[in-house]
């Protein structure tokens, strides 16, 4: 049985955290903490972030499972290294500063951080990556749709996206987010579209248009399990590795 503590355990990811893990019979949620004002979740006491440090020193946990904003994830990050707990992040928006804080942590503990726990986001990165070097020329455009409480904008799974075009193409693409006015499309451009509304899980989606034709590859998510399901899968895994930055696709791939 594997133990977790969870932060940011009152929220949209946290609360789906606690839910998957209690159908599972490998890993058992034993602490959580939130700045909301809540005692429990489905039976896990949920405690103030101040006590976090303690939290670690009395439950000893074999990994803690982060969904916050980028200030406390980098907090916890620096309580979970000197605790030398493993820490699986899916906290996005950082600043340079904040992001390299919680990459010293990976020194002294496991630390696994990504943008996307599900398994399909994987594929479609793979996939983009060779669709992109297979159709040299195409115009590229990547839309992204998120629930209207998602505060950073584009979402961290569309910025990895990015990423793997530009490591694809290998040239150095402008990013042009959204158009307005006359603004004609420039060859070495990917236009960046980015939407919020109601409670969408997430949807990402990219198309390669040139030749006479277009391709679309796309991914959604049709419920939060699917993330929270891919986080248990990498704290389960991180509790078995050494000091170290890792990402989900190490996950997958191990």
């Amino acid at each position: 049985m594997i133990s977790l503590g969870v932060s940011g355990a009152a929220g949209r990811m946290g609360e789906a955290v606690i839910e998957t893990a209690a159908g599972r019979e490998d890993v058992e949620v034993v602490f959580g903490v939130d700045t909301a004002d809540v005692e429990e979740v489905l039976g896990v006491p949920i405690d103030d972030p101040d006590a976090f440090e303690t939290l670690l020193e009395s439950h000893d946990p074999d990994a803690v499972i982060d969904f916050t904003v980028p200030r406390a994830a980098t907090t916890f990050a620096t309580a979970c290294a000197e605790a030398g707990v493993p820490l699986v992040t899916g906290t996005t928006g950082h600043d340079d500063l904040q992001f390299e804080t919680v990459a010293a942590a990976s020194e002294r503990t496991p630390v696994l951080k990504a943008t996307n726990f599900a398994r399909g986001i994987q594929a479609l990165l793979r996939t983009v990556s060779a669709a992109v070097e297979a159709l040299p020329g195409y115009d590229i455009e990547v839309t992204e749709t998120h629930h209207n409480g998602k505060r950073d904008a584009p979402s961290g799974t569309a910025n990895t996206i990015l990423e793997e075009i530009q490591d694809a193409r290998e040239a150095d693409f402008e990013e042009v987010y959204g158009r307005e006015g006359i603004q004609p499309r420039e060859e070495e451009e990917i236009g960046v579209h980015v939407r919020r509304a109601g409670d969408i899980r997430g949807e990402h989606e990219v198309m390669l248009a040139g030749n006479d034709e277009v391709v679309t590859l796309a991914h959604r998510a049709e419920d939060r399990g699917v993330f929270a399901a891919g986080a248990i899968d990498a704290a389960v895994w991180l509790s078995e590795q050494e000091s170290g930055w890792y990402e989900f696709s190490d996950v997958i791939d191990g």
